[in-house]
């Protein structure tokens, strides 16, 4: 029957009593499970560690700018590594790189969750934060495409007609 009809004859359930078969075209159905495959690949999210590095001794513009990068990579889905590093005697002090994580999370605030708390490794003190699943990220919109507020036009009223015609 599958070669009068030109197509596949494909064991189904080979364990079965009797084995189950199916007159198909295989290489038709290959191809689908591939797109199919090719599909759910594309819906996967792919999470990326960025990573910022601090100083013990980092001025407050430094700070505020790397605290909103933070800020842009964790809206954009992706984790961050933040690594504060110690060079010299600076080792001597690690509450202060502890006083300057925790001030990058206080700043963070709910936009993000702390997955490893800060801890010290050699030289460098790492901590790394994950975007919080709640917080909806907030929206940008180009400028200019803002939509113009209505507010100052009367609402139409239903004794008024709608049409000229009426």
């Amino acid at each position: 029957m599958a070669r009068g009809l030109d197509l596949d004859l494909v064991e189904v359930a080979p364990l079965a009593n009797p084995p189950v078969c199916r007159i198909m075209d295989y290489g038709k159905y290959r191809y689908e499970e591939s797109q199919r495959a090719k599909e759910s690949r594309k819906k996967a999210t792919h999470i990326i560690i960025k990573e910022v590095k601090f100083r013990p001794k980092i001025g407050q513009g430094d700070f505020d700018t790397k605290v909103r990068h933070i800020r842009e990579f964790l809206t954009d889905g992706h984790k961050v590594k933040v690594t504060l590093q110690f060079r010299g005697r600076e080792m001597a002090h690690p509450e202060l790189g502890a006083k300057v994580l925790n001030g990058v999370a206080e700043q963070i605030g709910p936009l993000a969750k702390i997955e490893a708390s800060p801890r010290l490794d050699g030289r460098n003190m790492t901590m790394v934060m994950a975007p919080d699943k709640k917080v909806p990220p907030p929206t940008k919109r180009p400028e200019g495409s803002e939509k113009p507020d209505n507010t100052d036009k009367p609402a139409p009223s239903e004794s008024a007609p709608a049409s000229p015609e009426q």
